[in-house]
């Protein structure tokens, strides 16, 4: 799983000059660049080509490596509205123009202004250019990787070792959050969405277990097992549980532990996507792709300290004659009635029955925090896209769980918005009758549902048997995190690269 490695690069100067075949300048204007004479050099060219300042271009410098000198300006930076994610949006288009003219070993320099919005700025262009670079894993295996992928390192001018090494853990955990997330549905059938983490985990200090018995999974994961049914009479879709385990070496202060869903295809089961809505669904993944890159970044930093559990439910919504159906009453792991009340809100059944197997071991373990990560609701993407959505329960708004998230995207260009936890969330999603103690949905799409990216969150409290007086009982900190409006670029879920989020944001948050 290659990818373009980090390196830290101490000054211009110190550049072995065959090492690299490109320099990259990202600035606001391009006044004083790293070299003098760099910089009297692009001063000339602007009397002559007045694109230089305006757009990225790339011109022939016999003082640069390679030749080449790329000049990419970010515009203003400092407007209220400004964030770290105007360096990543340039930082993009300079190293497609990079690898569109050969160069496979670029230097990047940064002018990074003294805003504190932007002190991680040059991590999060050498992020964002990682984040252009990567092809899909179909196309990699068909083509070659060296073939669609062939920039292999970029050097960092002003980076440090120590942050060479975050920085080249946390890509290769979004590399692996990208390849689980945008590829097609067989070649990541559940099977293979779990035999891909095997190998990813493989001689780390991760240990990775896969539950695949069907009779197992139904005793242990009722409602994942229901959306699962109709996916049963082919082998190939059968559905898989994945628990991934980092123990520190010493004693351990926290524990985090996080449930993913993993759709590897949503067909919408009997409440079938139509209108052209089943296109893209085999990103329905994203919640537990981003699940496994952070548990990826983690194997990498080894964190004193820190005890990871995750839960993947890798399954397929197939259609079927042995589908699910609304209506139906299945009784989830930690013993609650659910009525279902539309078969394409399947992912909060899947994260449900995980959440009750984290739920249990949270009860031994020290100082927990819970968090289910999904694509899970249309309504997040209409409220909040391009940002993730972050809603959490009373004991994680008391330890500002959520806050702690937040701040650490905005300076990783990972950004979040918070949402709230409300009584009519819970009112929402309350039984209609003695039959059953939940509704998992109501049969509108969650885009014109009111608070549709909110119930969701109540139910899954209720379904997973967790604590509803957390505030005030010391109760399990949770967090649900919705990346269905930002797991990828531009919000185009059939051609739009998968964006690892938040991969990043928990990296920082958790992991420096």
């Amino acid at each position: 799983m290659a990818y373009p490695t980090p390196v830290a690069v101490p000054s211009l100067q110190s550049a072995a000059p065959a090492d690299w075949d490109a320099l990259i300048c990202i600035a606001e204007n391009f006044q004083q660049l790293p070299d003098a004479a760099l910089t009297d050099f692009v001063r000339s060219q602007q009397q002559i080509d007045q694109r230089i300042g305006r757009e990225t271009v790339t011109i022939i410098c016999a003082s640069a490596p390679g030749q080449r000198l790329i000049l990419a300006p970010t515009g203003p930076l400092l407007r209220d509205f400004d964030d770290v994610r105007c360096i990543a949006d340039v930082a993009k288009i300079a190293i497609s123009q990079a690898k569109a003219a050969g160069a496979v070993r670029p230097l990047l320099w940064l002018q990074t202004p003294t805003d504190p919005r932007y002190s991680e700025a040059l991590a999060v262009a050498y992020l964002a250019a990682a984040q252009a670079l990567w092809q899909p894993l179909e196309g990699r295996e068909a083509r070659g990787e060296q073939q669609v992928e062939p920039v292999s390192h970029i050097g960092l001018l002003g980076l440090s070792s120590e942050q060479a090494h975050f920085l080249d853990a946390t890509e290769a955990g979004r590399r692996l959050a990208r390849d689980l997330c945008g590829t097609e549905p067989e070649r990541m059938a559940p099977l293979r969405f779990a035999d891909y983490c095997v190998d990813a985990f493989a001689h780390t200090d991760v240990k990775v277990k896969v539950e695949t018995n069907t009779e197992q999974l139904l005793a242990d994961y009722p409602l994942l097992m229901a959306v699962a049914r109709s996916s049963l009479a082919v082998a190939r879709h059968k559905p898989a549980v994945i628990r991934l385990e980092y123990n520190p070496p010493g004693p351990v202060s926290k524990t985090l532990l996080l449930a993913g869903k993993g759709l590897v295809y949503d067909t919408g089961g009997a409440d079938l996507k139509i209108n052209g809505g089943m296109a893209g669904m085999s990103r329905d993944k994203g919640g537990a792709a981003a699940v496994a890159g952070f548990m990826k970044t983690v194997a990498m930093l080894k964190p004193a300290g820190l005890k990871v559990v995750a839960e993947i439910g890798a399954v397929r919504n197939s259609i079927g004659s042995d589908a699910f159906v609304a209506d139906e009453i299945i009784t989830s792991h930690a013993g609650v009635r659910v009525r279902i009340g539309n078969t394409d809100a399947e992912g909060r059944l899947v994260l449900a029955d995980l959440m009750s197997h984290l739920r249990l071991q949270a009860k031994d373990a020290v100082n927990p925090t819970l968090f289910s990560i999904a694509t899970l609701t249309g309504h997040a993407a209409r409220a909040v896209g391009p940002y993730t959505a972050l809603v959490e329960n009373g004991a994680a708004r008391k330890a500002g769980v959520s806050a702690k998230i937040a701040q650490a995207g905005e300076v990783w260009g990972d950004p979040s918005e918070l949402s709230s936890s409300r009584r009519e969330d819970f009112a929402f999603i309350k039984a209609r009758s003695c039959a059953d103690d939940v509704l998992s949905c109501n049969n509108a799409p969650s885009s014109v549902t009111a608070r549709g990216h909110q119930f969701p969150m109540a139910f899954l409290v209720v379904a997973a048997g967790l604590e509803q007086n957390s505030a005030l009982s010391d109760g399990l900190a949770y967090v649900h995190i919705d990346i269905a409006g930002s797991g990828v670029d531009g919000g185009d879920w059939q051609h739009g690269k998968p964006s690892a989020a938040p991969v990043a944001s928990l990296a920082a948050a958790y992991l420096r």
